[in-house]
């Protein structure tokens, strides 16, 4: 895994008005635009733990997203800003977001349209059951094609069990029953591998690795009593031990496509 990058946060260009979050296209002082997470929306800085962590385990798995940047926003940011909500929004957010390279002239996936091959539906039905993301559906599939690919976004939604964060012993083990509303189930007919895969990918390593790029910032938890350390173990035990217990989900996602196909 690659150091995450770091950019200041110097023009804010448009709002993209999906979902509660208005996440928004800016750029930044590396000439690039980015899909900006703002940790004053929402779910607050957990879903941008959710959305790194996410999108690097994906990564990982040499699956394809959208590289992942700290973007910084300064005090004086969106002071011109003439939406009052998108104003209070960026006041909220001063510090450390998360942006997400723009995929320009990118499209929306349509199941209807393009047929993914088997392998790799089976990696990211196993990513997001392993992550416990309940959010690629067929009603909100979060990923796009690009340049004839297939690219994933969003992950905010996972790790959901940090939303009850005294739940994650509990949590750790679910089987997770939601994979049977995955887009991609259908596809995914070769599970048993893309689980050997993933897991000869993944390790403890890695994982420390990934959860410590997390920023201290955002880890100060009431829950973990501010100690930002203590979070991060959480994060870790509760991915390592899905990790050497994959079959605990896989089981529910081999099921579930037994009664779907």
């Amino acid at each position: 895994m690659s150091e995450i990058r770091s950019v200041q946060v110097t023009r804010y260009v448009t709002p993209l008005r999906e979902g509660g979050s208005l996440p928004a296209i800016a750029e930044a002082d590396d000439g690039f635009l980015y899909v900006l997470k703002f940790r004053g929306a929402g779910q607050g800085v957990k879903a941008l733990v959710a959305e790194l962590v996410g999108g690097e385990v994906a990564r990982s798995l040499q699956l394809k997203v959208p590289e992942l940047v700290l973007a910084h926003l300064d005090e004086a940011f969106g002071r011109t800003e003439g939406d009052e909500e998108i104003q209070d929004l960026l006041k909220a957010s001063q510090g450390l977001n998360l942006g997400l390279h723009y995929l320009s002239g990118s499209l929306t996936f349509d199941p209807a349209v393009t047929t993914v091959d088997p392998l790799l539906a089976s990696k990211i039905v196993w990513l997001d059951a392993f992550l416990t993301n309940m959010d690629r559906t067929v009603r909100n599939t979060n990923m796009l094609m690009w340049h004839n690919e297939l690219w994933l976004i969003d992950h905010g939604a996972c790790l959901y069990f940090h939303h009850n964060w005294n739940s994650w012993r509990e949590q750790m083990k679910n089987p997770f029953p939601l994979i049977k509303d995955h887009v991609l189930l259908k596809h995914a007919s070769k599970l048993e591998e893309a689980d050997a895969f993933c897991r000869s990918a993944l390790n403890e390593q890695l994982l420390h690795t990934i959860v410590n790029s997390i920023p201290m910032e955002w880890l100060a938890y009431e829950e973990a009593y501010g100690d930002p350390e203590a979070a991060r173990e959480v994060y870790f035990q509760f991915l390592n031990w899905r990790l050497k217990n994959s079959f605990t989900f896989l089981k529910t996602a081999l099921d579930a496509r037994a009664v779907g196909v």
